[in-house]
């Protein structure tokens, strides 16, 4: 199978599925000599984790990690860093109802178009499960752009149609759906809640900001930044759009209300404005990387569906199990691990032509 690794110099590659004995994740390309702890990737781990609220699934992971090589004596090797997370509390049984049918909204019958085999339980590696891996590796990859002065912040902007009005970064952990603005997180839990009830599920829109990012990242043509980005987040299950900046806004507006201009700001370039979300000519400018994707409802829900069997006779299907009502609030961790990954990888691409 194809496809389960990410990046250039820092390179990830992701191994396990849902249902099987664990998760895990091998780095190579890890920088040598930087200070690392159990508690630097748990602390992530337990954000992404399953049963945090009433708004997630309920499957209780502790998603307890192993470091297994590359660290000796708190410090990294620069060999390659290996994290295992076990499975402790998946419930097989509950996927054999689906073992011969194919569930709307779900990867199953293009696997069995891809491969001829699938894991039922639970979607194998299509399952969310597996971006435990990613917020894994995206701990270490977030703690090298810390040392660089670079933070990444990602938050619920839209719930179920219920939009966010202002923006308070410090509030995004003081909430279950991990929206910037309080009250409308409140109505975002009452909308989930709701659709709860109705044995449904909703979607949203998950805002990015990056700050610290120094201008030059990026490589012209075809790994331009923002193709790198979009490349890390839709590779995400659930997005299904991405934008930059003003987005899909600007298709609206005028080259005299898009461009940015540019000025001088405590003796540096910078622009007057941010459009652009911090990227031109795919390569980032110094100003705050701002995106937006957009992720779907779940597909996994109670209320009946029309769909096929395997023999391909018409059947119904009532999707049991444990499963989140809305993915955006354990989204976050996963998007700002991507994120992470993608910058760290540019980082050390700069660093190789740039000898800075």
């Amino acid at each position: 199978m194809a496809g389960n690794s990410f990046g250039r110099l820092f390179k990830i590659t992701t191994f396990g599925e849902s249902h099987g004995p664990a998760m895990g994740v091998v780095i190579d390309g890890m920088l040598p000599n930087i200070a690392l702890h159990e508690h630097d990737i748990q602390k992530e781990l337990d954000r992404r984790r399953p049963g945090q609220s009433d708004v997630t699934t309920p499957r209780s992971e502790g998603d307890k990690v192993e470091i297994l090589s590359g660290l000796f004596e708190g410090t990294t090797t620069g060999a390659p860093l290996a994290f295992l997370i076990r499975n402790t509390s998946h419930q097989s049984k509950d996927y054999e109802a689906f073992k011969n049918l194919f569930r709307p909204g779900h990867a199953d019958y293009t696997y069995i178009a891809k491969y001829g085999i699938r894991d039922h339980r639970g979607g194998g590696r299509s399952s969310g499960r597996e971006t435990a891996s990613r917020v894994a590796a995206g701990a270490v990859a977030k703690k090298i752009l810390e040392m660089q002065g670079i933070k990444i912040y990602a938050y619920a902007k839209s719930i179920g149609g219920i939009d966010g009005e202002i923006v308070d970064l410090s509030v995004i952990e003081k909430n279950p759906v991990r929206a910037a603005d309080l009250k409308a997180a409140e109505a975002m839990i009452q909308k989930i809640n709701e659709a709860k009830e109705q044995n449904d599920s909703v979607g949203g829109i998950v805002e990015a900001i990056v700050k610290g990012c120094p201008a030059g990242l990026g490589d012209p043509v075809f790994d331009k930044l923002n193709a790198m980005i979009a490349h890390a987040l839709l590779s995400i299950g659930a997005v299904k759009g991405i934008e930059f900046g003003s987005g899909f806004d600007a298709a609206g507006m005028r080259g005299s209300e898009h461009n940015d201009p540019f000025g001088i700001k405590d003796g540096q370039i910078a622009a007057k404005s941010n459009n652009a979300g911090g990227i031109l000519g795919g390569i980032s400018t110094g100003e705050d990387i701002i995106l937006r994707i957009a992720v779907k409802p779940t597909s996994s829900i109670a209320k009946e569906q029309e769909t096929v069997t395997t023999s391909k006779k018409a059947t119904k299907v009532q999707i049991s199990g444990r499963h989140d009502p809305c993915l955006c609030p354990r989204m976050i961790p996963v998007v700002e691990s991507m994120l992470a990954l993608t910058l760290v990888d540019c980082l050390l691409i700069q660093k190789s032509i740039s000898n800075s």
